[in-house]
């Protein structure tokens, strides 16, 4: 949920206005005393209980919250949360899909709107007449976990007029958890910001996570989350408002699955990783129109959104890509096709698999595709697959699994049919290989060296393709250019796998069939020096394992080295801007400017770019991506290729990052030019061509 917050948000109530009261002290649920300070929840053993070690799977309210599908929010907005529906859901999940993994029940935004007397809040009794300890109980019979929602920040109607006396912690009140000047912070701006150096915000965070505990809550969305949520700097950085979270809810000695919401900042992965166990890496899936989602506006974008975070993934942390909404065509706002690839995304990422279709409405294909426990198990295997390339719209996804057999996913993005292929060198070995379709469950028979497809618009196939022979460690994967001068050229590409009972000795790296470099097991990266100015050069790399066995050679990395000068560096704001790029400052950048507004009819073009020779050439792009990601649409000398942007996802355009790839330049003048006609394009700060 990105678009607005329903529950505990929301500025309406000046700082000196008293607390919500809707309801006594004296009514408030007893809370569970709290575990000692440090110590999180354990088993009957003593030791820790480990959350999320597969990704999480159920259901979660907001995407029929937020539609205006007809029937479905009569009351207007987000009017179908109530107890009656989140119980509906939950008797069709535990019926149908519990067997299949469906366990968790997310009651997301909307299910408060008021506070107890000290500042905790309290269910809306409209919604849920029987209140959310009774819900979470209900859940819990059906075999279900239970998950509530929260909004970052202190609501001001919590606060009240600063004495609002903080649970459990005498002599503390909301005036003293808080900064003196009230400043706001989450994604909209709707609460206060909790001073985590003052010791009563803690209490207060563990008084807040001790009442959830107590009414059985075994899952937390804490919402509108920065650095990211669109927004950074000090007063949007909620890091420690993570910490003390997962502090308080460790503590409270019930375990409590914690994620953290929306579009958080990459930059931060590292405390995302250390305080939650998942991160949504995006803004809201739904679309807030008449249907749940629909391909172009929420959809479509994960695909360049993920990559960055897919490292980051693993057990007890997780990519979130927001609700599954793919089981009822009517509703989704999605064509079979783009239903199926919706699916085939979460599932290769490993992403949580929660759904936010209305389960009493669902068509006989979407049930199919949601009960396939073959893409299930791909899922909760927890190995997110990683892109081949991005340069077009046909992409190979893939995944090496602890059998040695590779998960495999072939997308077409494009609005019309195309073909797509996955080359089996690109993904760690060579030969032939036996393949079997996933969601058919048919196996395909054998394909040497490569296995391909035509796939309608929006289309994809999941495959699993297992290797006939494996006797040589795997060939190293995504060798790619990192940099160029005039005499030197770096190289780097992902670890190679060994065959059983060995390990990985050494790398080796040949130019055009010569060696020139060897490095370490360790090592996944080289710089071949001593090279001439404006030469041209064709790396491969092997692995060799210890016992002197080698992989095959790496696809194929072409590298022209810089001319005589060395690399030469282009400004965006020097360069051609048209149909609406600009040039502006930026204080971070080259120059302290660049070229922004860039997409649709804006385009960004330099046109003298030099080469000594002809030659594929490595050149750095310089940006600045405040949004999530973007993506650009490079031509040069008249040939296309896809530049996706990797965003900070919190509003800062005054910082660059770089991107190098690889371009194909002829001797003399070149023109490369950034446009998307049909998106907008990150701010350009400069081209480096190495």
């Amino acid at each position: 949920m990105a678009a607005l917050a329903l529950a505990t948000t929301g500025l309406a109530a000046p700082a000196t206005a008293a607390p919500a009261t809707a309801a006594p002290a004296t009514a408030a649920p007893a809370t569970a005393p709290r575990a000692a300070a440090g110590h999180p929840p354990a088993d009957q053993g003593g030791h820790r209980a480990p959350l999320a070690q597969k990704p999480y799977m159920g259901w979660s309210s907001w995407s029929l919250e937020s539609t205006d599908y007809p029937g479905v929010n009569p009351d207007g907005a987000a009017s179908y949360l109530t107890e009656a529906h989140v119980l509906q859901q939950a008797r069709v999940l535990a019926a149908t899909f519990k067997k299949h993994g469906y366990d968790h029940v997310n009651i997301d935004a909307g299910w408060s709107t008021g506070f107890d007397r000290y500042g905790r809040p309290v269910p809306d009794a409209e919604r849920f007449p029987d209140g959310i300890a009774y819900v979470d109980a209900r859940l819990h019979a059906l075999g279900l976990k239970a998950g509530i929602y929260q909004a970052v920040g202190l609501d001001p109607k919590a606060y009240g007029d600063g004495t609002t006396p903080v649970h459990g912690a005498p002599g503390c009140t909301t005036g003293d958890i808080v900064y003196p000047d009230l400043r706001t912070t989450n994604g909209w701006d709707s609460a206060y910001k909790i001073d985590y150096s003052r010791p009563c915000a803690q209490k207060y965070t563990d008084s807040v996570a001790d009442l959830y505990a107590s009414w059985g809550v075994d899952f937390l969305k804490l919402d509108g989350v920065g650095p990211g949520s669109f927004k950074g700097g000090g007063q949007y950085d909620n890091r420690a408002d993570a910490a003390a979270w997962r502090t308080a809810l460790d503590d409270t000695g019930r375990p409590v699955e914690f994620t953290l919401s929306w579009a958080l900042s990459h930059t931060y992965a590292d405390d995302w990783k250390k305080n939650s166990n998942g991160w949504r890496i995006d803004t809201d899936v739904e679309c807030y129109c008449d249907t749940l989602v629909t391909w172009d506006a929420s959809v479509k974008q994960r695909w360049r959104d993920v990559v960055q975070w897919i490292p980051d993934a693993g057990p007890g942390h997780w990519n979130n890509l927001d609700s599954v909404d793919v089981g009822s065509g009517a509703m989704d706002g999605l064509t079979e096709d783009e239903r199926q690839s919706c699916l085939t995304l979460w599932a290769v990422e490993a992403a949580p698999l929660y759904l936010g279709d209305d389960l009493t409405r669902l068509d006989d294909f979407g049930r199919k595709l949601l009960t396939n426990d073959d893409v299930i198990a791909i899922d909760q295997a927890g190995r997110p697959a990683k892109p081949v390339s991005q340069s077009s719209e046909q992409q190979t996804w893939y995944a090496r699994n602890a059998d040695g057999s590779y998960t495999v996913a072939l997308f077409n993005l494009a609005s019309s049919a195309a073909p797509a292929t996955a080359h089996w060198r690109d993904l760690g070995f060579d030969g032939t290989a036996d393949v079997k379709d996933v969601w058919s469950h048919r196996d395909l028979g054998a394909a040497k060296d490569a296995f391909g497809a035509t796939l309608p618009a929006h289309g994809s196939r999941l495959l699993t393709v297992t290797p006939r022979h494996i006797a040589a460690p795997t060939v190293p994967t995504a060798a790619r250019g990192t940099s160029a001068g005039a005499t030197s050229v770096s190289l780097a590409w992902d670890p190679a796998v060994p065959a059983k009972g060995a390990a990985i000795a050494r790398y080796d790296i040949r130019d055009d069939g010569r060696k020139v470099a060897s490095t370490g097991a360790a090592t996944t990266a080289a710089t071949v020096s001593g090279l001439a100015p404006a030469s041209g050069h064709r790396y491969t790399v092997t692995a060799v394992d210890s016992r002197g066995r080698s992989s095959a050679a790496s696809t194929a990395v072409p590298v022209t080295t810089a001319g005589p000068g060395g690399p030469v560096t282009y400004q965006g704001e020097d360069a051609v801007l048209a149909g609406g790029a600009t040039a502006s400052g930026c204080g971070g950048c080259a120059g302290g400017a660049k070229a922004g507004n860039v997409g649709g009819a804006a385009t960004v073009t330099f046109d003298h770019v030099t080469a000594d020779r002809d030659g594929t050439y490595l050149v750095t792009v310089a940006y600045a991506d405040g949004d999530t990601s973007r993506q650009g649409i490079v031509t040069v000398d008249g040939r296309t290729l896809q530049l996706p942007f990797s965003g900070t996802g919190d509003n800062d355009w005054d910082h660059t990052q770089d991107v190098t790839v690889p371009m194909e330049l002829t001797a003399g003048d070149n023109t490369v030019a950034f446009g998307n006609p049909g998106d907008n394009v990150a701010d350009i700060d400069q081209i480096t061509v190495q």
